[in-house]
Formats: structure tokens, sequence, C-alpha cells
């Protein structure tokens, strides 16, 4: 009995080091030994191409059943957090927007059917909201999508395209994107993004005489004065440009799901 107990052990550990090395070899990339990879987002890329319309719109209800493909990237990217010795900056920065709209994504789906994402309260209603719990594990370290866009992205790449990639879950946020940002097509998918999100008229209104532009470039103004001011920054992403010096007027946020 105890020679088949260990024989059954010794079968099933041998299975579950076979799994780990197939997992590897299906999902990130190999590097020397010694060094960490970043991870490949092939699954997050399958996803969102099932369960996003090209206009941004989030199926929810089709995640939900979708649910375990999505835990098993959020594992991926959990297991392999960024490595700031070995990983580049793309490979850096595509992983921590994927992070941040993919957990995102399980955040609703945790507490859906809701109307908003800001209905979500795990902590101390009307103190804390859904942006500043501690909801994500990552290498053993808890962060909150806050330390994520706030401490991460927006300090260490001081990049204000940022902006037009993570996604809020809400009818005015830029719209979550049909594919996974990888490192090798980062730079053209954050030019992309921005200017899928000045050209929508339902989130920017870029007139050149009277600019209408989303409450996000006056909430987070000063990362465009870095690059230049508002106006410069904007017309980087624009055919028709606005005028040096307009008045620009801010729209009203629409808070409602993106579904």
């Amino acid at each position: 009995m105890k020679r088949t107990a260990k024989l059954v052990g010794g079968i099933l550990m041998l299975s579950l080091l076979a799994l780990g090395w197939l997992y590897q070899r299906v999902f990130w990339v190999e590097v020397p030994e010694g060094q960490s990879a970043a991870p490949v987002h092939e699954l997050w890329d399958t996803l969102v191409k099932q369960h996003v319309t090209p206009d941004g719109q989030v199926d929810y209800p089709g995640f939900a059943g979708d649910r375990e493909r999505l835990e098993a990237y959020l594992d991926l990217l959990a297991i392999q957090p960024p490595n700031t010795t070995t990983w580049s900056d793309a490979e850096q920065m595509a992983y921590w927007i994927n992070v941040y709209n993919a957990f995102t994504v399980q955040i609703v789906l945790d507490h859906y059917p809701v109307g908003s994402i800001r209905e979500i309260t795990p902590g101390i209603p009307f103190i804390n909201s859904v942006w500043d719990e501690p909801l994500i594990t990552l290498g053993g370290k808890s962060y909150t999508l806050n330390n994520i866009e706030h401490g991460i992205l927006r300090t260490q790449f001081q990049d204000a395209r940022i902006h037009a990639v993570l996604t809020c879950a809400s009818i005015s946020c830029p719209k979550l994107r049909t594919e996974a940002y990888i490192p090798g097509r980062l730079d053209e998918q954050l030019d992309v993004q921005m200017q899928e999100f000045l050209r929508n008229p339902n989130k920017n209104q870029p007139d050149p005489e009277s600019p209408k532009l989303s409450a996000i470039f006056n909430w987070y103004g000063g990362d465009f004065e870095a690059e230049g001011g508002l106006i410069v920054f904007v017309n980087r992403f624009l055919d028709q440009q606005i005028t040096a010096g307009a008045q620009v007027e801010f729209l009203e946020y629409d808070w409602g799901l993106n579904e």
C-alpha cells in the first residue's frame, strides 16, 4: 500500500513538473539561464479580440463565461513581475498597461452586474474607491490600480500617451483595445490609441477654434504641459490642428459601464 502511494505520488510530481515545463514553453519567451523573461500576452490578446467590440464595448458576460482563461492570464502576470534589470522599458510598460486593463475587467466581473465601476466599494464607502484598494497581487506584492497608474506608469515612464490606453471601465474612458499591448509595437499602439481617442466624437470634439476635450486632459494637465502644452500635445495626433491659444472646454465625464 505504501509503495502504491509513493508510486502515485511520484507520478503526480512528474506530471506537475511536465505541466510547468509546458506552461513555460507556451507562454514565456525563452531567455538565457539566470535571467527572467517578460510574459507573452497572447492570452489577453485572444480574450479582448473575442469579448470587446472594435469601438471598445466590453461583453462582460462573455468574459465571465471565459473566466478560466482570464484567470490563467492574470496568474501568468502574477508569477512574473517586471525585472527592471533584464526587461526593456517597452516590456515593462506593456506589462503594466495590460495588468491595469486586465485586472480592471476582473474587478468588474467580481461585482457584476453594476451600472458603474464607481459603485464598487470594497473598502470604506465614501472614503476608499475601487482604485485605492489593494486588489492586485503580483510577485507576492499587493498593488492598487492607483499604484500602477500613478506610482508606476506615470512616474516611471512619463509618457502622456498613457492616458489613452488605460481603461476605467466607463463610457468616457479610452476604449479597451482589441489587442494586447506588446513591446515590439508599443510605440505605434500608443500613437494609434491616442489618435482614436481624440477623434472619437463621443469622447473628444477637437474643433480648431472651440475645442471640447475629455476631462482626462484637465485632470492630468501637468502631464501634457510637460510635453509642450496641451494644444501642442493634442495637435501631434490630429490632422486638423487646434488653433494656438484656443480656449479649451472639458466635457462632462460619463461613468456608466462600458458594456
